[in-house]
Formats: C-alpha cells, structure tokens, sequence
C-alpha cells in the first residue's frame, strides 16, 4: 500500500477555534487556461496597442472588454470595432495602501474608465490626486511594443487629456 504523501488528521475543538494550522507544505500550483474567442482577441488587441470590443446592434452597444453575447439584449454581438484609447473616469479612488495593504508615500489612483458605452478598471498616471474628478477626459499611455505581453497592463496608466 502506497503512503499517503500529505497524511490527515482531524483538530480538536481548542485547535479549531484557535486557528491551528497543520499544514506546512508549500504547493506549486501553476495552471493555464483558454481566454477564449472574446478575451483572446482584447488581449491580442492590447499587444498591439488597440482596444477591442463588441457591437451589438440591437442596443448599439460597444462591450469592452468584449463578450460575444450582450447581456443587455440576450442575443449574440455583431461585430468587432476598435476603441479609441479615450475615455472618462466613472470613479476613482485615492490609496494609501496597495492590495496586500503595505503603505504607499505617493497614493495610487484606481479609476472605472469609461470606453463609450464599455468599462474597464485601471490607474490613473500623470495627474495629482487633487486634481482628478468624475467626467475628466483620459488617454491610454502604452507601455512599449516591445514590452506588451497581451495583457491589460499593456496599458501602462491613463493620463489626463
């Protein structure tokens, strides 16, 4: 019989509600997955330096990031339509602290940027905390081609315009 390579054992009540941990073993979990027609096309567009959507004619809706069917209408979007790197701040927040809550000096800017009738979450750059409101007019700044992966982050920040 083969050995258990991560035996089991069952807490008791104290340890429970203590918080034991018994597992001390790290996990290598690495995974790869399919973006599918949609999101493969976006992340193929950003690599390039091009926003892409989908139009759904029914609602004249631009979906970005795009989805093959429109959740407004229930029925399949029409075509593909490039999106141009402007937009406007939905809404915004002022950080002090990043996502796993180490401080920050100079405070991060994460904004809703609306792209026609589409949205996307990203940081504002360029632009002093002060100064950014709802409605303002932003533009893509691109990393480098040569540094563009086909990821959002392709787009370094979105500045004022």
């Amino acid at each position: 019989m083969a050995r258990d390579p991560f035996p089991t054992r069952s807490l008791s009540d104290r340890e429970f509600h203590e918080g034991v941990v018994t597992v001390s073993h790290s996990v290598r979990a690495e995974y790869r997955w399919d973006a599918g027609e949609a999101i493969g096309r976006y992340l193929d567009g950003l690599r390039a330096g091009r926003i892409m959507g989908r139009e759904c004619r029914e609602c004249g809706r631009v979906l970005v990031p795009p989805r093959m069917f429109c959740e407004q209408c229930f029925r399949p979007t029409d075509r593909w339509v490039e999106v141009p790197g402007t937009g406007t701040v939905n809404t915004y927040s002022v950080c002090y602290v990043t996502w796993d809550l180490r401080r920050l000096t100079v405070p991060e800017l994460p904004a809703v940027i609306d792209l026609r009738s589409g949205g996307i979450m990203h940081k504002l750059g360029d632009v002093e905390p002060g100064d950014v409101h709802i409605g303002m007019s932003v533009e893509a700044v691109w990393k480098p081609a040569e540094d563009r992966q086909g990821s959002i982050l392709d787009i370094a920040y979105w500045k004022p315009v």
